[in-house]
């Protein structure tokens, strides 16, 4: 069976995570989703690329849930979202490409 990358994981993680939320009205649901999206991606990104790479995407994924918050009094809650996950899963691909992940 082939592996879901990190990327999309992440990516995901933060559509979903805020989705489950938004539709659910329940915040912590919502926060299950991003937390367990972003376990799997750090495992993921941690056996790709090593710890100091799992920690600083994964650094990078928390900035961007936390980052998506203002940027979407600008822009708008989905393009927030859309344009957070979509520079976290471009991160994830740059520090794993050549791992095959």
């Amino acid at each position: 069976m082939a592996k879901v990358p990190a990327a999309v994981i992440a990516a995901g993680g933060l559509i979903g995570g805020y989705g489950v939320a938004r539709w659910t009205k329940k915040r912590p649901l919502g926060g299950v989703a991003l937390a367990a999206a972003g376990a799997v991606a750090a495992r993921q990104w941690q056996q790709a690329a090593g710890t100091k790479a799992a920690v600083g995407l994964t650094g990078a994924y928390v900035a961007a849930f936390a980052g998506s918050h203002p940027l979407a009094k600008k822009v708008g809650a989905w393009p927030s979202v859309f344009g957070v996950a979509g520079t976290v899963a471009l991160a994830s691909w740059v520090v794993t490409r050549n791992s095959g992940q």
